[in-house]
Formats: structure tokens, sequence, C-alpha cells
């Protein structure tokens, strides 16, 4: 029997208390970013069949950026494939702390390779910079908003893209990120505030913005977008740490070529 696909949320945030049959009751994949060490040591005592809660130090807060160690970093990552969501924020203040716990972070996720979801608002010439000095493999650009020639730079580097509604609806990334590299996300809740429902894992409408996009339909955008995950999975050989029902689930898509 084919196992369905369901919606791939590549970033959401979701509290780490929230019951479990809330999320179920979501019938999608979530990538759950976490904003600090301690919420992600929390959220990885979960035991979600649909839900991945990454370990990640958001670059806006600063508190959590005080408080951000590569090696609690890293020991966290050891029980789950995804770190999230880590990065640059431009707007923000202390950008010399925000580079050095990125920094460590990317040193961490070179020998522990992870899907790992990179926030650059406001920095995103700043972040490539980062990347390309210290490579990593999984590299997700949430609601990436680069230029043209940044973006194909982040393709260049290996970079994969998760697009939600309102980013897609606002400049043509579309037309410059291959289809290959493509993955859905909602950035509940401030990327989903048009969204009805507004909830993680609401992402058929970017989905038919993709479709539109190419010319093809709707489940074959999402098998496609699974058949990303599978390759992402692939090139980070995290897959032992995936979700067993997830996992039942790449099982039955291949990778890209």
């Amino acid at each position: 029997m084919t196992l369905p696909l369901p919606p791939l949320d590549l970033h959401a945030h979701v509290e780490a208390t929230i019951p479990p049959a809330e999320i179920d009751a979501l019938n999608a994949v979530v990538f759950a970013v976490t904003r600090s060490l301690d919420e992600a040591a929390t959220a990885l005592q979960r035991n979600d069949e649909l839900a991945v809660w990454g370990v990640g130090c958001h670059p806006g807060l600063a508190s959590s950026q005080k408080q951000f160690s590569p090696t609690r970093f890293g020991e966290l990552l050891e029980t789950t494939c995804f770190a999230g969501e880590v990065g640059l924020d431009g707007a923000r203040a202390n950008p010399d702390r925000q580079r050095a716990t990125l920094r460590g972070a990317l040193e961490v996720l070179q020998s522990l390779p992870r899907i790992t979801s990179l926030h650059s608002a406001g920095a995103t010439t700043a972040l490539l910079d980062e990347l390309e000095a210290r490579p990593i493999v999984g590299a997700v650009l949430h609601w990436w908003l680069g230029d043209e020639h940044e973006t194909a730079r982040a393709v260049a580097l290996g970079c994969y893209f998760s697009v939600n509604q309102a980013g897609v609806s606002k400049n043509d990334l579309l037309s410059h990120v291959p289809l290959q590299r493509l993955l859905t996300e909602t950035d509940h809740p401030f990327g989903d505030r048009r969204s009805r429902p507004q909830r993680p894992g609401n992402v058929e409408a970017v989905e038919a913005t993709i479709a539109a996009h190419h010319g093809l339909p709707a489940d074959e955008v999402r098998r496609q977008l699974w058949r990303n995950m599978a390759t992402l999975v692939h090139e980070t050989h995290c897959g032992r740490l995936v979700p067993r029902a997830i996992g039942h689930r790449l099982a039955t898509v291949p990778t890209n070529d």
C-alpha cells in the first residue's frame, strides 16, 4: 500500500508544550524550529510521529544568543535530524555576537550534518559569506529575500530554499531557484497571517503557486517536494533520526538524480 504524502512545512514556530493531539490534527509533516537551546531541550523530549523538532538559537533574540554554547548545541543535535533556526538578522543588535553564534553552529554542523533552517532577514550577503567560509551540507534558506545575484550564489553553494506564501507572492524567486531545491514552509505564525486556516502545515497555497509557475499538477509538485526532502536526508546522512512515520513515507519516494 502506498502511503499518502502529507504537506511539508519546513519552518514553523510551535510551542513545545502543545498537546500531541493538536500536532496529529495538522495532518502535515512539520519541522518545528526553536528559538533557544533551552526551548530545544524541552522540545526534544517529545515523540511526535509527524513533527520534527529543531535545535535553534534565533539571531534576533539577545537572551538566546548570550546563552548559546556550541558544545550544548552539538549535544542536542545528536537526537534530531533538524537544526533551526539559526542565522543572522540585519535589523537586530550586536551583529558580532550573532556572527560568533552562527560560526559556532556552522562548525558543529560541518562535523554533524543536519537539515538546517537558516534565517537571513536583512543579512543575505553576510549569511552567504559565512556559509562560503564554513560550508555545510543541508542548508535551507528560510523566507529568502536575496536578489538575483545572491540567489545564484546560494544555489551554487548547494542551498535549498523553503518558501511561504508571503514570500513567493512578492518576488520572482521561483524563476531563479531550481524546482529540485525548493521546499515549502509556513513560518507560522508570521509568514501565514493571510492563510485560512492559519496553522502549521497549511502550505497548499504555496504548492499551488509553485505548480502554476512550473505548469505542473499540484500533486506532482507535492511528490517533487518529498523527493527534495528525501535528497536532503540522504545528503545529511541523518535518516536514522527521522521519526519513523516520516521515514516510511520517505522510503516510497526516490531521491533526485
